[in-house]
């Protein structure tokens, strides 16, 4: 029962955090929102995601057994190492799905169907013919839209009156495709063998670490973009924290380049000190600008020309 357990990830969870940006920004643009009862919505809307998490990281892991195997440290997962039984695999698969659905509705109906979503996202990622993970790029960008969906389950255990907007949904987006690309670079640089990297991920067969960077470059500015433009609109204040933005994402590279880098692994980022440091100021800044007026920002909003002296 251990090894079954052991699939589900429960070390995971600390990703689904990322609903409370969605929380926060729903808070930071809607007026008249009822506060106590977000925390029991937050309460089934979390614990829905982390069991929909687990359900898909159960077919992940039983799915990717055959290759894991090539991977330097995956190898020793309980699919690859231990004999687990199919219809128990799919039982607890089931079982987690089921529970996580039941949870969400009590957040709200559009939580349950965000949550529905984020299950069928894993199936396109894991499961033939489709098994987006062994397209290159489109296995980047098919795993991070959960970090999209995330967002917009924290929106709407706010409110089911208001949709978010789609640039601050896009930027997201390609800020956890970025994540994602790293990952894949810092995997890629630790496997070393293209041709062994090859057998463990198909997509690897395509990428190089060149590739791999300057995608993750791309999804960088294209978060950046999307995201400024979302500040623009809603909140110029924001604008403030885009130097630091883009200081994270700098150095969130520079972990990527570590031997055994964390980036392989986001859920032990907790373990770099200097990061957690530099994210905890750069989530000071953007709660800051989120809910204090700055006299004077918006004329940076002004159309007209500035008439020379």
């Amino acid at each position: 029962m251990k090894n079954y357990l052991r699939i589900a990830r429960f070390d995971h969870w600390i990703k689904q955090l990322f609903i409370l940006p969605g929380i926060a920004f729903a808070l930071a643009l809607i007026r008249g929102v009822d506060i106590e009862s977000i925390f029991v919505r937050f309460a089934f809307g979390f614990l829905s995601t982390c069991l929909i998490a687990s359900a898909n990281y159960i077919i992940n892991e039983w799915l990717d057994a055959e290759f894991d195997k090539y991977h330097p440290t995956k190898k020793h997962r309980p699919a690859v190492s231990s004999t687990l039984k199919a219809q128990n695999v799919y039982l607890l698969y089931a079982a987690f799905a089921l529970a996580g659905l039941a949870l969400a509705y009590f957040a709200s109906v559009l939580v349950l169907y965000l949550e529905l979503f984020l299950l069928i996202m894993g199936v396109v990622y894991n499961v033939k013919p489709i098994r987006t993970k062994d397209i290159p790029y489109v296995d980047v960008l098919s795993e991070s839209i959960n970090n999209a969906i995330r967002f917009m389950i924290g929106w709407f255990i706010v409110t089911s009156t208001y949709l978010p907007p789609i640039t601050i949904i896009l930027g997201f987006w390609m800020g956890g495709a970025f994540l994602m690309a790293t990952k894949r670079y810092a995997e890629f640089r630790m496997i070393g063998d293209k041709s062994l990297a090859a057998l463990y991920r198909k997509s690897f067969s395509e990428y190089s670490e060149e590739s791999l960077l300057v995608s993750a470059f791309f999804y960088a500015l294209c978060a950046v973009f999307f995201t400024g433009v979302f500040m623009v609109k809603y909140r110029v204040e924001l604008l403030l924290s885009v130097p630091a933005l883009c200081a994270l994402f700098c150095y969130y590279l520079r972990i990527s380049y570590k031997k055994d880098s964390a980036a392989q692994k986001p859920e032990k980022l907790f373990r770099e000190s200097g990061l957690m440091l530099f994210l905890f100021l750069f989530m000071l800044i953007v709660a800051v600008a989120m809910f204090v007026d700055i006299p004077g920002l918006e004329k940076l909003l002004e159309t007209s020309l500035i008439s020379a002296p």
